[in-house]
């Protein structure tokens, strides 16, 4: 029964770890070794403050159940710091008891809330895209009205001019502008739209290997090297093949920028074995990531946090539509896009969509 009892701690999902009465630790189990980046047999016989001396929160909540016997918990405010990154975590601390009622320890339980952090920002995300959607579709419909009539007019002054080059140049000018104009409010309908997929097999693998075959050409001259890694079992999805190639267009392309003249571009796709989405009324369904990574410079921290958000750019030519657009195709597809960004490292763009036949 011991033994019986040790797998099934094992192989519980959630980190646990048990400590006596002294907070020396008795019992850790391999989600616990996972999620607090702590080995067992170091953590085994060791004093649970010793090992989280720096997890001030972590410490109250065990020091209060110890000190009272109350269950306590917190999901919202305890983050581990361990092995160079942060991880946020659910944590409660209940009472180890005997049958006869005596306190014998504390029991650890700890939840890895990554994916769920991940999840309510994409909603705050999209519930904020889709106010500035609202606001942008209103404002780009009443400057269409009076941009198509300074066009209009522009071009009528321009064949007044047929011998004046100096001033059918400043028209020229003119009209290129209301062009560019146009173009961004062409982009904000497409941002404030309401989704019309046209779904249908799309194999995700032709989509990206036609987009490399494409910007390889038109960065002829640069030593940029564009690397492909993908999971032949991945079927084909269904999707709207049209707006997938314009969200990863748009990302390799920005990958292929931010590594200059010379550098290293990866796409790669994979099943996601520890995650998957089950909407009211279907069935279960796993998740494909698609990755594109480059080793350029990076993004800085306080960058990361604007990137999707609607006319935020960093480059001189931009409307800063692109990735606000590619957040919308992929909320539209039920799925989910992050950034991960590291000075030494580069960047990765990870697109996350339901693996739906």
């Amino acid at each position: 029964m011991e033994a019986y009892y040790a797998n099934v701690i094992d192989s519980v999902g959630d980190g646990v770890i048990v400590l006596d009465n002294s907070g020396m630790v008795t019992l850790v189990n391999p989600a616990a070794e996972e999620i607090a980046s702590v080995s067992r047999r170091q953590a085994k016989g060791a004093r649970f403050s010793d090992i989280f001396r720096s997890e001030t929160a972590l410490l109250e909540l065990v020091e209060k159940t110890a000190a009272t016997g109350m269950s306590v918990s917190d999901h919202e405010t305890v983050v581990l710091k361990r092995g160079g990154r942060l991880t946020p975590v659910g944590v409660s601390t209940s009472p180890l008891l005997r049958a006869a009622g005596e306190r014998i320890g504390t029991i650890v339980l700890l939840r890895d809330l990554t994916k769920v952090r991940e999840l309510e920002e994409a909603v705050r995300q999209a519930d904020r895209l889709s106010s500035l959607g609202a606001l942008a579709a209103g404002l780009a419909h009443e400057i269409k009205n009076p941009l198509g009539g300074i066009k209009g007019a522009a071009q009528l002054l321009e064949m007044e001019f047929p011998d004046n080059e100096d001033l059918r140049e400043y028209v020229r000018v003119m009209l290129k502008e209301v062009q560019r104009v146009n173009v961004i409010v062409e982009e904000l309908l497409a941002l404030a739209s309401p989704g019309r997929l046209k779904l249908g097999k799309v194999n995700l693998h032709r989509v990206l290997s036609d987009i490399v075959l494409l910007q390889k050409r038109a960065s002829d001259g640069k030593k940029i090297v564009i690397q492909q890694y993908f999971d032949p079992s991945i079927p084909p999805i269904l999707a709207d093949e049209a707006l997938l190639t314009q969200l990863f267009l748009n990302l390799i392309r920005n990958a292929i920028e931010a590594v200059g003249e010379d550098g290293v571009v990866k796409v790669t796709s994979k099943v996601l074995s520890d995650y998957s989405m089950t909407p009211i009324g279907e069935r279960r369904a796993r998740m494909v990531a698609i990755e594109v990574a480059d080793n350029g410079p990076g993004i800085p921290e306080d960058v990361i946090d604007h990137l999707f958000t609607p006319f935020f750019t960093t480059k001189t030519k931009g409307t800063g539509l692109g990735l606000a657009i590619c957040q919308k195709i992929v909320s539209e597809h039920r799925g989910m896009i992050r950034v991960e960004s590291d000075r030494s490292r580069g960047t990765v763009f990870t697109v996350t969509l339901p693996l739906i036949q």
